[in-house]
């Protein structure tokens, strides 16, 4: 069975971090472009990062410099980095493949950045 689990969320002040992870089972994983999607409230889920099987990376203008993507094919596990956070980074955050399939959508994890 596929399975896409994100954590990590949580409430930050404004130039806090935090770190997301984005753990995945039932397939080959390790052998896809991986991403990190958030939807903020109202508004279209987006692709925040992405990093391919060889770890070649690439962000939105908005994160870049803040936010770091990485993962571990060991594990199948990706991570977020994220610094500097602040408020229009709050959103729900997701991982998927690149470009995203949607049987594969998560819960997600929520990241509040707020005082």
């Amino acid at each position: 069975q596929v399975q896409l689990v994100e954590s990590g969320g949580g409430l930050v002040q404004p130039g806090g971090s935090l770190r997301l992870s984005c753990a995945a089972s039932g397939t080959l994983f390790r052998f896809r472009t991986m991403a990190w999607y958030r939807q903020a409230p109202g508004k279209d889920r987006e692709s925040v990062a992405t990093i391919s099987r060889s770890g070649g990376t690439n962000y939105a203008d908005s994160v870049k410099g803040r936010f770091t993507i990485s993962r571990d094919s060991a594990d199948n596990t990706v991570y977020l980095q994220m610094n500097n956070l602040k408020p229009e980074d709050t959103a729900m955050y997701y991982c998927n493949q690149a470009p995203p399939y949607a049987p594969y959508w998560g819960k997600g994890t929520l990241v509040t950045v707020s005082f």
